[in-house]
C-alpha cells in the first residue's frame, strides 16, 4: 500500500511539474539550457583538467620546468570553462526562480478570482484561514519544485553524457558509473518515498496553524472577553508543536539520506581510483583519462542532489496542489448577463420580489435542504421605503442577499426595473444596488479611501456628501487629520455606530438607485438613525447624491414608522404587508414582536449610564459608545 502510494505521489508530481512547463515553456528552456550548459562544462572540465594535470603538469614536473605559453593556454582553458559555467548557473537560477515566482503569482491570481466568483454559500463551508492558506502556502507550496527542476533536468542530460564518456574512455571505469549512478537514482527514489508522508503531513498542519492563527487573532474580543488567552495560547502551541516535530522528521530524514548521497559518488571516485590504477598499470588507459574519471566522479556529488531535491519536495507540491485545485474546480459560481441599466436619468429603482424560493445547501441547512423562503413576492416601488420586519430567522438577511444578488433563487425571480438580476453585468448591478450589512467592515485605511474605494467620479465633494447623508460628517470633521485619518484595522479607532455610518455613506458614494439595509443602524442611536432615514426618504436629498428607493431591515419602531410600507415575514413567508398603523390594527404577531423590540429598547437606555449613543449588542459580546 505504501508503495502505491508512493508510485501515486510520484505520477501526480510529475503532472504537477509537466503543468508548469506546458505554462511556462519559454523560460523553463532557458532554465534548462542554462542547466544544461552547466552540466556540459562540468563534463569538458573533468577533460581539461585531466589534460592538463596529464599533459601539462606531470610532463613539466619530469622536466623541471614549466613552459610559459602552455601553462597560459591551460589557464585560459580553465577560465574559459569556468565562465561559461557561471554563465549556466546564471541562466539556470534566474530561469527556475522566474517560471517560480511567475506561477506562484498566477495561481494566487487565480484562487483570489476563484473565491470572488464563487457564492457566498460555498465560503460559509470554508474557514478563512484555509482560505488565506489556499491563497499563499498551498500555492507556494506547489511550485516549490520548480526551482531545482530544471538542475535536476540538466543534471540528466549531464549523467547520460557523462555515461557517454565513460564508455569512450574504458569499459572498467564505464562499469563503475553503470553502478553508482543507478545506486545515486535508487537512493532518491527511496528518499522520495520516505519523505512523502512527512511531508504531506506538515502541509496539513501548516494549513491548520493558520486557521487557528488566524481565528485566535479574529475572535480576540471574545479570547479576552471570556479569559480564554491561556485556553487559546495551549490550543495554537498544541498543533505548533506538532508542526514542528513534523519538520523535524523532515529534517531528520534529510540528515540520514544527505550523507548518504554525498558518500556515493565519493565511494565512485575511490572504486575509480582503484580499477583505474589496475587499468593504467595496464596500458588501457592514461593519467589524463584516470584523472578525467576521477574529477567527473568528484564534482557529481552537487548537481545528482537536484534530483533528491525535486523528488523530496514532490509529495509537498502533490498537497499544495490537491488544496489549489479544490479552489480552481469548486463549482457554483453565478454566472452574470449581458444586460444593463441605464444608471443616470432612471430615477430610483424598483425591486421586485416574485414568487421566490430559496434553500441553503444541504451541508448549511439545519436540517439539511430546509427552505428558508417559499413564495416571497413583494414590491419596493421606485423612491419608495419599505421596511422588512420579523422575527429571527423569518429569512430577512437572506431577502437582502437575494435583493443584491449574493445568492440566486430556487425558483422565482427577483427583478431591478422589470430585469432579472441574473441577466445583468456585475457593473451595471453593482452600479444600482448597495447593500449596507448589520456588521460593517472598515478596511485599514483612511476614512476617504473606505468611502470612495477608488471608484470613479467619486471625489471629496461626494465623499463629504455621502457623510452628510449618513450623519457622520460631523464626527469625521473632528478626527485629527479628517478624511485623511486612518481608521485601524476593521475600523478599531471608531465606536460601532461610527463604523456604520461610515459603511452607509460608502454606500451612497457609490450613487445607487436601490439602498439596501439590512439593520444597518443598529449601532446608531434612535435620533440619529431617524434623521438618517428621513434623508435618505427625501426626494431631494443631499447634492451629489441622488435619490434611491430602500429597503430595509428594521426593528425599531421610530424607523419602521417612517417606511412607506412594511411587509412582515414569518418563517421565511411574507404574511402581511401595508402601514406600520395597519398592520398594528391587524397582526397580532407584528404588534407583539415591535412591542418586545420597543421594550429591549427602552430597558437598555434604563441601564445605560451613558449620555450619548450606545451600541446595542447585535452579537452579544460588544458593547460600543457611538461618538
Amino acid at each position: 500500500m505504501a508503495s502505491k502510494t508512493s508510485r501515486d505521489v510520484l505520477s501526480r508530481g510529475l503532472g504537477v511539474l509537466r503543468q508548469a512547463i506546458r505554462e511556462q515553456p519559454r523560460i523553463f528552456s532557458v532554465a534548462v539550457v542554462g542547466s544544461v550548459l552547466f552540466g556540459g562544462m562540468i563534463i569538458v572540465s573533468a577533460r581539461v583538467v585531466g589534460s592538463v594535470i596529464g599533459e601539462v603538469a606531470l610532463p613539466a614536473i619530469e622536466r623541471g620546468e614549466v613552459g610559459a605559453g602552455t601553462l597560459a593556454l591551460a589557464a585560459a582553458a580553465l577560465f574559459g570553462i569556468s565562465v561559461l559555467r557561471v554563465a549556466g548557473i546564471f541562466g539556470r537560477r534566474l530561469g527556475a526562480g522566474y517560471m517560480q515566482y511567475r506561477l506562484q503569482a498566477s495561481y494566487r491570481r487565480r484562487v483570489t478570482r476563484r473565491y470572488l466568483e464563487l457564492p457566498l454559500s460555498w465560503h460559509h463551508r470554508n474557514s478563512t484561514g484555509t482560505l488565506l492558506s489556499n491563497a499563499n502556502s498551498d500555492v507556494e507550496a506547489a511550485w516549490y519544485p520548480i526551482a531545482p527542476l530544471p538542475f535536476a533536468v540538466g543534471t540528466l542530460v549531464m549523467l547520460v553524457g557523462a555515461t557517454v564518456s565513460l564508455f569512450a574512455t574504458d569499459w572498467a571505469l564505464a562499469l563503475v558509473g553503470l553502478a553508482v549512478f543507478p545506486a545515486l537514482f535508487a537512493l532518491n527514489v527511496v528518499y522520495s518515498r520516505r519523505m512523502a508522508p512527512r511531508q504531506a503531513r506538515a502541509q496539513r498542519l501548516r494549513a491548520e496553524v493558520s486557521g487557528i492563527a488566524h481565528e485566535s487573532f479574529d475572535g480576540a474580543l471574545v479570547v479576552k472577553t471570556m479569559g480564554r488567552e491561556a485556553q487559546e495560547t495551549a490550543r495554537f502551541a498544541g498543533r505548533a508543536g506538532e508542526l514542528r516535530d513534523s519538520l523535524i522528521a523532515v529534517g531528520r530524514l534529510r540528515g540520514i539520506f544527505d550523507p548518504l548521497l554525498e558518500t556515493l559518488p565519493s565511494l565512485g571516485t575511490l572504486a575509480v581510483l582503484v580499477v583505474g590504477a589496475f587499468r593504467l598499470r595496464q596500458g588501457a588507459i592514461s593519467v589524463t583519462e584516470l584523472v578525467s574519471v576521477a574529477f567527473l566522479f568528484t564534482v557529481l556529488a552537487f548537481p545528482v542532489r537536484a534530483i533528491g531535491w525535486v523528488l523530496a519536495e514532490l509529495p509537498r507540491s502533490v498537497a499544495g496542489w490537491d488544496r489549489v485545485r479544490r479552489v480552481l474546480d469548486a463549482t457554483g459560481e453565478m454566472p452574470y448577463g449581458q444586460r444593463v441599466l441605464d444608471p443616470d436619468g432612471a430615477g430610483p429603482a424598483t425591486l421586485t420580489f416574485t414568487d421566490v424560493h430559496y434553500s441553503y445547501p444541504p451541508a448549511e441547512a439545519h436540517p439539511p435542504g430546509a427552505q428558508v423562503l417559499g413564495e416571497v413576492g413583494f414590491t419596493v416601488p421606485s423612491g419608495r421605503t419599505v421596511a422588512l420586519v420579523g422575527p429571527t430567522g423569518a429569512g430577512k438577511s437572506t431577502i437582502a442577499s437575494l435583493a443584491v444578488r449574493l445568492v440566486d433563487p430556487d425558483s422565482g425571480t427577483v427583478s431591478l426595473d422589470g430585469v432579472d438580476v441574473r441577466e445583468l453585468t456585475s457593473v451595471s448591478l453593482a452600479g444600482t444596488v448597495a447593500l449596507v450589512a448589520q456588521v460593517p467592515f472598515i478596511f485599514d485605511d483612511t476614512v476617504r479611501a473606505n468611502i470612495a474605494l477608488d471608484r470613479p467620479g467619486a471625489d471629496d465633494e461626494v465623499v463629504w456628501a455621502a457623510l452628510r447623508l449618513a450623519e457622520a460628517d460631523g464626527f469625521v470633521a473632528a478626527l485629527p487629520d479628517g478624511l485623511d485619518t486612518m481608521v485601524g484595522e476593521r475600523g478599531t479607532s471608531l465606536s460601532g455606530g461610527q463604523r456604520q455610518r461610515l459603511t452607509l455613506a460608502r454606500a451612497l458614494a457609490g450613487r445607487p438607485r436601490l439602498l439596501v439595509l439590512d439593520d444597518a443602524t443598529s449601532a446608531v442611536d434612535p435620533r440619529v438613525e431617524a434623521a438618517i432615514l428621513a434623508g435618505l426618504r427625501s426626494s431631494t436629498t443631499q447634492p451629489g447624491v441622488p435619490a434611491a428607493s430602500i429597503l430595509v431591515v428594521a426593528y425599531r419602531r421610530a424607523t419602521i414608522a417612517l417606511a412607506d410600507e412594511v411587509i412582515y415575514v414569518e418563517q421565511g413567508r411574507v404574511v402581511a404587508r401595508g402601514t406600520h398603523s395597519e398592520l398594528l390594527a391587524t397582526v397580532p404577531g407584528y404588534v407583539d414582536l415591535v412591542t418586545a423590540y420597543e421594550q429591549a429598547e427602552v430597558e437598555r437606555a434604563q441601564e445605560s449610564s451613558y449620555g450619548d449613543d450606545v451600541a446595542p449588542l447585535p452579537s452579544g459580546l460588544e458593547i460600543e459608545v457611538d461618538r
